[in-house]
């Protein structure tokens, strides 16, 4: 009886107790639902999702690292012109931190877990387009997620006109045509050349992704708790879309 007593006080204090899902990472998932259209809460809610199976994980640390790629980025650029800015923002993020997508090991956990992949500088396209966005938008840039089926992609802002960037493939621009034919390698099959699968992602559609793909990893491992705590985090996002 004491147990649950302290239970339920705790779950009034802090918000509803996971059954699945770490105590930690689903408090900071749900404290940032409310703002999750800012960047900086998309960024702390992926972090919230590796704290589920990572220990030690800050995601100030997380912020502090993106921030300092962003300062180094604005420190060679003092004019401020977009051209240059995607220009060093390419230089930084794929030539000198060599970012660039897991091909050895495209299934891995570690790839969806955004510590893991400022670590590691390898990930799966949602994670690495999310570095991209989050650093680019620090420096001034405009930048959205593409949400293509079987390829996730960044598009960037530069004179009213947008380029498509491919972080997996160490930021490729690609024009429209080049796009499909990706999607087509992918797939196994044509893909239907249509603006509608080069929609832009919401944030609840760029966290749901990352939380799926991870709910599809534990399945085909057996992982039944986890599956079911990315499906907790998954039915909070559905409530906020």
């Amino acid at each position: 009886m004491a147990v649950f007593h302290l239970r339920q006080v705790y779950k009034v204090a802090m918000g509803p107790v996971p059954r699945y899902c770490r105590q930690a990472a689903y408090d900071l998932f749900v404290q940032e639902l409310a703002t999750l259209e800012e960047t900086n809460s998309l960024v702390r809610a992926v972090v919230a999702v590796s704290m589920h199976e990572l220990d030690d994980i800050d995601p100030a640390d997380v912020e502090k690292t993106l921030g300092e790629m962003a300062h180094e980025i604005n420190s060679r650029t003092p004019s401020g012109n977009p051209h240059a800015m995607v220009a060093q923002l390419h230089e930084l993020l794929f030539e000198e931190w060599g970012f660039t997508g897991n091909t050895d090991d495209y299934n891995a956990p570690d790839n969806s877990y955004l510590p893991r992949v400022l670590q590691t500088r390898r990930g799966i396209p949602v994670t690495l387009t999310l570095i991209y966005k989050a650093v680019a938008q620090q420096i001034g840039l405009i930048v959205r997620g593409i949400n293509a089926p079987v390829h996730f992609l960044a598009a960037v802002e530069v004179d009213h006109s947008w380029m498509i960037i491919d972080p997996f493939d160490c930021g490729r621009v690609l024009t429209r045509d080049e796009v499909f034919d990706r999607l087509d390698q992918l797939a196994g099959e044509p893909v239907q050349r249509s603006d509608a699968l080069l929609a832009t992602a919401s944030h609840p559609q760029w966290l749901g992704r990352i939380i799926r793909n991870l709910e599809h990893i534990f399945d085909r491992a057996g992982r039944q708790s986890d599956v079911l705590a990315m499906r907790e985090l998954l039915a909070l996002v559905k409530d906020a879309e």
